[in-house]
């Protein structure tokens, strides 16, 4: 059954004529008539009576006919709808970006586009698994996606190809933290002693577990530790630290405050700290009208320092870079 012919109907019932009807639909009679005797044979009924004069609707041609008008307008609404969608999509820029990125950077970074109408945020994407962020920028289904970068990140390989490019808006330091005891020294700390450190870490699928991972394996035998707790989001990780069931790994973004006020303390020397990027990809070929305007805003944007970090871990000059070329 095709949709022209519920208009064919409709037009019929409302002129009581096959020529007048045909007339208004831009057709020949005899194929205005092929179609309705096709959409008859589609329902399996009589529809028209074909007797009187005018036209008149057999009982069967009744109830179709209100079936008709209401499909047909589920029909045109659902038309605007996908094309109202269209136009919005094309003047939305989704943003994804892991749960810690998104609490650090909001303010600053986000919510200024978002205040616009220009950007969307993927609040689903706050506790994504690594390997999505990659993926779902590789697919279209988002524009763009704010991650840290490290070497450890292999997620991020499919990035690192020439069809995308990033913009590093500013470095952290990632650094092993603890709640202080009562002198404000780390309650747990490495290298630490002949006891094994209590760790807070990451789930597997964590963006930040590789990076953990890599730290420790780099300093095997050195960084003492017994693994407790593994949790998906940074949050998790800073509430279990901040209440004393062990030390942990954080960006100093991310417990800037915490450190300030004494809440924490770092655990470690800077051998067991590492620079991280914070990055924002996009494809190359995305032609949405708005990204090169939120791209310029965000790459403008970054020029603050990155808090509790070293000198040699500060923002860079914000820079555009083409992956891969």
């Amino acid at each position: 059954m095709e949709f022209n012919w519920l208009r064919d109907f409709i037009a019929l019932t409302a002129t009581q004529s096959f020529s007048r009807a045909a007339e208004e639909r831009h057709v020949s009679q005899p194929a205005f008539s092929r179609r309705i005797r096709a959409l008859e044979a589609a329902i399996g009924a009589t529809l028209i009576n074909r007797e009187t004069l005018p036209l008149s609707l057999t009982p069967a041609g009744e109830i179709f006919h209100d079936q008709a008008v209401a499909m047909l307008g589920r029909l045109e609404e659902t038309i605007e709808r996908c094309q109202a969608a269209e136009v919005e999509d094309e003047n939305l820029i989704r943003l994804a970006a892991s749960q810690s990125l998104y609490t650090t950077y909001h303010g600053r970074h986000i919510q200024p586009h978002a205040d616009t109408g220009a950007l969307s945020v993927d609040l689903g994407a706050v506790d994504w698994p690594a390997e999505k962020f990659a993926a779902s920028l590789v697919s279209g289904s988002v524009d763009l996606v704010m991650v840290y970068w490290h070497p450890a990140l292999q997620f991020l390989r499919p990035l690192d190809q020439g069809g995308f490019e990033h913009i590093t808006l500013a470095k952290d330091r990632f650094s092993p933290v603890s709640k202080p005891d009562e002198a404000g020294q780390p309650q747990f700390r490495l290298p630490g002693d002949k006891t094994r450190a209590p760790l807070i870490s990451y789930g597997s699928a964590s963006v930040l577990r590789p990076i953990v991972d890599d730290i420790l394996q780099r300093h095997e035998g050195i960084a003492n530790t017994l693994l407790v707790s593994q949790n998906a989001l940074s949050s998790s990780v800073k509430a279990l630290i901040s209440e004393g069931f062990g030390l942990g790994w954080l960006p100093r973004r991310f417990c800037a405050a915490e450190l300030e006020a004494g809440a924490l303390v770092p655990a470690g020397d800077a051998r067991f700290e590492a620079d991280m990027e914070i990055r924002v990809y996009r494809r190359r070929d995305n032609h949405k009208p708005k990204l090169d305007h939120v791209w310029n805003a965000l790459r403008a944007s970054g020029n603050g320092p990155a808090s509790g970090a070293t000198s040699h871990a500060n923002v860079t000059p914000l820079h555009a870079t083409k992956t891969g070329s």
